[in-house]
């Protein structure tokens, strides 16, 4: 039996469960969270402290982001692409393998980016000297002025969703993320090893 006061359409109204009641310093997963206690008080829903506010926390900064790179004339692939040729330095070549494994995004995606950007004069498309049947991707002056441009100009606008933490706080959680990441990383790792044999 379902608990809760009911609306003119029997279902619970907002806010009238003892769950769904807004409160001083918590956010949005704190109530989600209270909300599955009510419902599965058998079930630890600590993931949704980290893991819940993570997936939150992309969704908040995400149109930003990409507002971002719109002004600059590019979504957020094509930055992706300019900017990995950008920042792997003179002189910003690159294979297309090179480039879809650090992209982690499959050889048809990238070809598309590709052919948008080198119509744009971001990128070219040129033969390897070493083996005219590969192809190498250079970064044109144009897109790598544009890749530094829109990267200063994104990370001034993330830098503003940071203010809540201080200096000591920011390089704590940074810590922290990278050990889960690190964690998850060699967990699949270790999957596809496994896999494999």
């Amino acid at each position: 039996m379902m608990n809760g006061t009911k609306g003119d359409d029997g279902r619970p109204g907002d806010g009238d469960r003892p769950g769904d009641e807004d409160r001083p310093g918590e956010d949005h997963v704190d109530r989600l969270r209270r909300q599955w206690a009510l419902e599965l008080p058998d079930l630890d829903t600590e993931p949704m402290a980290i893991l819940g506010r993570a997936f939150r926390l992309s969704n908040l900064v995400r149109p930003s982001i990409e507002a971002t790179f719109a002004d600059f004339g590019l979504d957020r692939g094509e930055f992706d692409v300019i900017a990995t040729l950008r920042r792997s330095g003179p002189p910003y070549l690159m294979t297309p393998t090179e480039m879809y494994s650090a992209l982690m995004i499959s050889s048809g995606g990238l070809t598309h980016r590709l052919d948008r950007l080198e119509k744009a004069g971001l990128i070219r498309r040129e033969k390897s000297p070493r083996d005219g049947r590969s192809v190498l991707v250079a970064l044109t002056e144009a897109g790598a002025a544009l890749a530094e441009k829109a990267f200063r100009t994104d990370m001034a606008s993330e830098a503003f969703f940071l203010q809540a933490l201080d200096g000591k706080e920011r390089e704590a959680l940074a810590v922290l993320l990278r050990k889960l990441i690190a964690g998850i990383e060699n967990e699949q790792a270790r999957g596809e090893d496994e896999n494999e044999g």
